[in-house]
């Protein structure tokens, strides 16, 4: 499985032109994907809510989708996953400096729907990262659930879960230009 997806995501690297740092990828049940990445800093809407490209180093994402096997009955093959609050803590391994920032929805023309945030690595450019996202799943104010889900899955779309990574190093997405 996590031979497909790095070759898919080769492939739409290769015909995107775009440049991705995979961080890490994770399934979680009921059959939930989580790829994250570190991407090219890029020019995000609505600017008073997001840093300027000029003002960052990279654009840190979490492309959250149905897999394409194993997913509940009625979920749409590789479809996004919406309603979760996704944070990430970066830390610096050199210096313990880190920073904590919030992934909102984001659209484009080459992930589509995914979590995002342009970032200032708290250290240098060619320092090694850890990095901790922390999924939270939606609250009942945002998601309500039918009978036949809360039977089957419980109370929740996903339990509260975080995946930590360690040597990340942004050097090469941070030094690369969006075509």
């Amino acid at each position: 499985m996590k031979w497909k997806i790095i070759i898919i995501l080769f492939l739409i690297n290769l015909v995107s032109n775009s440049q991705e740092l995979i961080i890490g990828e994770e399934r979680v049940e009921p059959g939930v994907i989580f790829i994250f990445e570190g991407a090219i800093k890029d020019h995000i809407t609505p600017t008073k809510m997001h840093l300027s490209e000029n003002e960052t180093n990279v654009h840190i994402e979490a492309r959250v989708n149905w897999d394409s096997k194993d997913l509940p009955k009625g979920a749409v093959e590789n479809g996004f996953i919406p309603y979760l609050y996704i944070n990430a803590k970066l830390t610096n391994e050199r210096t313990g400096i880190s920073t904590f920032i919030d992934l909102l929805p984001h659209i484009n023309l080459i992930d589509n729907f995914h979590y995002a945030r342009n970032i200032v690595l708290p250290g240098a450019i060619n320092d090694n990262y850890s990095v901790k996202f922390n999924i939270i799943p939606p609250t009942h104010m945002d998601l309500a659930l039918h009978k036949d889900w809360s039977l089957k899955y419980g109370e929740s779309l996903i339990n509260e879960t975080s995946f930590s990574y360690t040597n990340v190093n942004f050097e090469e997405i941070a030094k690369a230009k969006r075509k």
